[in-house]
């Protein structure tokens, strides 16, 4: 018999006896054929590699379908929402828990649109404006998006400087300011889509720091539940002010830019063929549900921890993120504090990359710029000095004498009137079959995107009569 083929060996898994039969060629035969007692060990070891191997490709498979609507939803929650969902909790208590179940589904549906019209058409939902609407309307849609983008840019850094000025006070905040400032501008410039993709995808680690809080502390679950599941509304000026301020800052237009542009540019990213299918759209939907479940899981905890805590504790007022972070101290202990300040570094780290780059890609895919995170500098020059001047606005509003709060309420309501004009447009691209083709919305998606242009418009308008009435 040729020495040189290799037994080829089944292991019956009730005794470990084993049937041994030769197969090609191989080294090892020889060791096979002097000492055969190895065999059933070589086996079982084998086996232990290939489940682990099959382990890890399934957790592989499941991260890599997550990815732009991931990012997309934890950029939801950053500082200054952070600042938003805090200021509900600490305001009214419970009475806002229910805007993190009616969100969701009206958030997820929204970015489903978006992310589809970016696969399908391969361009963003600017470039898709541009091409199939009057020039006026996307000149429209900058003109609200690009002052109430730059307003959270620059609460967002005031957020992580004072956040980082809370842990180390020592040093002052102007000095983490601009060294993040600094910083995010190295990384977004210097590192590739691919590097800064995989960067965000494990920052939105972070944001689960959030929901440990509320069970540092004693809590009155049956209380909890009944505002969760019964909604509260209070037909005033404050009440009404904050439920636009969380609507704006949950669903903002900034998200449906990104989400769709990120779509995109993970086609070309991944150089996937330009046939669009049933799986792909599938892949898509678990990537968005996912996210924006994760962005109002996450908003959930920030307005139950403030409305258990601040609340209760008789803080009532929110003027600073930096405040939020220090009032949690004292009454929930030095974990509470350390854990919301490291949140908000890390959420800041998380959402400016996309507030800076949403206004880039609009901006380059309305005067045709060649731009893109996955090009170099000198190859998209216009692209990246959009990035710098955003940047740049953003920190210097922290040494206007603006306060960064105040310029959340300002951006919330800007978004919360915006969105409802962006929210009909996407409805009808998502529907128009000369632009989707077969991938037009179907009655879900219709039904979940009227109710979310209904609801925001009439919380506007609502915001609106109340300040005009004055009470």
């Amino acid at each position: 018999m040729n020495s040189n083929r290799i037994p080829k060996v089944e292991l019956c898994p009730h005794n470990f006896s084993y049937k041994c039969y030769y197969k090609d060629e191989s080294r090892l035969a020889q060791l096979f054929k002097r000492n055969k007692r190895i065999v059933p060990i070589i086996l079982i070891l084998k086996n232990m590699v290939e489940a682990n191997k099959t382990k890890q490709s399934k957790l592989k498979r499941v991260l890599n379908i997550l990815g732009p609507g991931l990012i997309t939803g934890a950029s939801d929650d950053d500082p200054s929402g952070i600042a938003t969902y805090s200021q509900a909790g600490a305001q009214f208590g419970l009475a806002t828990l229910w805007t993190a179940l009616i969100t969701f589904p009206l958030m997820a549906t929204i970015q489903e649109m978006c992310a589809r019209i970016g696969i399908v058409t391969s361009k963003g939902l600017t470039s898709n404006i541009r091409n199939n609407y009057p020039k006026p309307v996307l000149y429209l849609m900058i003109l609200f998006t690009f002052p109430a983008v730059i307003l959270n840019i620059g609460a967002n850094i005031a957020g992580m400087g004072a956040a980082a000025n809370l842990i180390f006070p020592s040093l002052p905040v102007y000095f983490f300011t601009i060294g993040f400032t600094v910083m995010l501008m190295i990384l977004i410039i210097y590192l590739p889509y691919k590097k800064i993709a995989a960067i965000l995808k494990y920052l939105c680690a972070s944001l689960l720091l959030y929901l440990i809080v509320p069970f540092l502390s004693k809590q009155d679950w049956g209380e909890i539940a009944k505002h969760t599941f019964i909604p509260t509304i209070r037909f005033n000026k404050e009440f009404i002010g904050i439920l636009v301020a969380i609507l704006g800052t949950t669903i903002s237009p900034y998200l449906f830019f990104w989400q769709a542009t990120m779509e995109a540019e993970d086609i070309k990213h991944k150089k996937r063929s330009l046939m669009v299918d049933k799986r792909m759209i599938k892949k898509m939907d678990i990537d968005v549900d996912f996210g924006m479940f994760f962005s109002n899981l996450v908003m959930y905890f920030i307005i139950l921890t403030a409305g258990t805590v601040l609340f209760k504790g008789g803080i009532t007022e929110i003027t600073s993120v930096e405040q939020a972070a220090k009032a949690l101290e004292p009454l929930a202990g030095k974990l509470s504090y350390l854990l919301f300040a490291v949140g908000v570094i890390g959420t800041g780290l998380l959402s400016i990359p996309v507030l800076t780059g949403c206004l880039s890609y609009m901006l380059s895919e309305t005067f045709n710029w060649n731009g893109g995170l996955d090009k170099k500098y000198f190859e998209a020059k216009p692209f990246y000095w959009v990035i710098i001047i955003c940047l740049i606005i953003g920190l210097a509003i922290n040494y206007m004498g603006i306060n960064p709060v105040q310029a959340l309420i300002y951006t919330a309501i800007l978004y919360g009137v915006t969105s409802p004009v962006l929210i009909a447009v996407i409805l009808h691209i998502s529907n128009n079959k000369r632009i989707m083709g077969k991938f037009t919305n179907g009655k879900r998606s219709n039904i979940l995107g009227t109710i979310a242009l209904l609801f925001m418009t009439a919380s506007a308008i609502l915001l609106i009569y109340f300040q005009l009435k004055g009470d």
